[in-house]
């Protein structure tokens, strides 16, 4: 009976402190701070000293210019004909299509440059020729017994070239000398040469002087009026005439 009234008593005092122990678990610990807060404003204009290009933070996308535009056309007009990804290697074929069109260029600049410097006789590749005959001047001299000249004069007159028709006179006037064996004709000889071989006096000394009349005017590129042309054309004509008869 002891034992049993012992036990309950234990068993009473354990369910009165536990109560208690849960209180004191329970209880708040929240503390308030209540310091005055105080209130601060914005100074007047404070925005303008964060708009400079420092405080820019959104980067701006620079626009394409037309060669840039043009270059990604022409890749991705290459990558559809050549069946090619786009990428890299369309790139890089646009850019030697470029570069070899550039290379074209140059070659038809330096070629247009040299034909200018070799045609002394030219003017500009896309006026109108000084006269497209004189190309063929060294031929002539090559062919002069096969050369149609009273037909080629006509045609410099018409062009208004004059020293080239007083060219073709003096050229026709060596055939003429020569079908008469009154010169042996050879391309490398001289006027000098020439006049040493003529043994008629007469026309002898109007071959000198038409001589000094076609140098003065083809060599020292003496520029001829109509007037001067129609003087000198009379005194190969005649020349020529005086060999014939």
């Amino acid at each position: 009976m002891k034992n049993h009234l012992f036990f309950f008593l234990i068993i009473l005092n354990l369910s009165c402190l536990y109560p208690q122990s849960a209180d004191v678990s329970l209880k708040d610990t929240l503390s308030i701070d209540q310091s005055i807060v105080s209130s601060r404003n914005f100074e007047n204009g404070f925005k303008e000293k964060y708009t400079g290009k420092a405080y820019e933070y959104e980067e701006a996308v620079a626009s394409k210019g037309w060669f840039t535009r043009f270059k990604e056309w022409l890749a991705e007009s290459l990558s559809n004909l050549f069946d090619i990804d786009q990428g890299t290697d369309a790139e890089s074929l646009a850019d030697s299509v470029i570069k070899t069109f550039y290379v074209l260029i140059i070659i038809a600049v330096i070629f247009i440059i040299v034909k200018l410097i070799m045609n002394k006789e030219g003017r500009w590749v896309f006026g109108k020729s000084a006269n497209k005959s004189i190309l063929k001047v060294d031929d002539i001299e090559n062919n002069i017994h096969t050369t149609d000249f009273n037909t080629l004069i006509l045609n410099a007159v018409n062009e208004t070239n004059y020293r080239l028709a007083v060219r073709y006179y003096y050229l026709w006037l060596l055939k003429e000398l020569t079908n008469y064996h009154l010169i042996t004709y050879d391309v490398e000889k001289t006027n000098s040469d020439y006049l040493n071989e003529i043994t008629n006096e007469q026309i002898k000394a109007n071959f000198n002087y038409a001589s000094y009349l076609y140098n003065y005017i083809w060599y020292g590129e003496f520029k001829v009026s109509k007037e001067d042309f129609e003087k000198v054309s009379r005194n190969f004509v005649q020349l020529i005439n005086s060999v014939s008869s």
